[in-house]
């Protein structure tokens, strides 16, 4: 599994990578919101971790961003988990169309079993 963490705290990005540390899973690590989109193009990762918090442009923005260029079919579908500052940011990660969001402070197994419920739930949708 190929993992995308686009934040500019080192905290965040040190949580997600712990997460992420069995054999066979590679974490990419961008700190500014504007490479993302480069960086899903080149690198297709299975699954994009964005922080609400990116630099000057959020994850938020990111995440529609994507959704835009696969719209128009410039990027193949990403797998989305947005990262929050507070619950009442649901609201506007869901215009945002993320497929999952979680508040922080962020716990390593809850987001493992997170992504592992989306990528289960996304190879299944791609094989019906």
């Amino acid at each position: 599994m190929k993992v995308l963490i686009a934040a500019d705290a080192e905290w965040v990005r040190n949580t997600i990578r712990g997460a992420f540390v069995a054999t066979g899973q590679t974490v990419i690590e961008v700190v500014r919101g504007q490479d993302v989109r480069k960086t899903v193009a080149v690198e297709s990762p299975d699954l994009v971790i964005l922080d609400s918090q990116i630099g000057n442009m959020g994850g938020v923005a990111v995440a529609l961003d994507l959704r835009l260029e696969e719209g128009a079919g410039r990027l193949d579908r990403s797998t989305i988990i947005l990262l929050l500052d507070r619950e009442a940011d649901e609201f506007v990660a869901k215009r945002a169309n993320a497929d999952a969001t979680l508040v922080k402070p962020l716990d390593a197994g809850t987001l493992r079993r997170t992504a592992k419920r989306l990528l289960t739930n996304s190879v299944a949708a791609t094989r019906s």
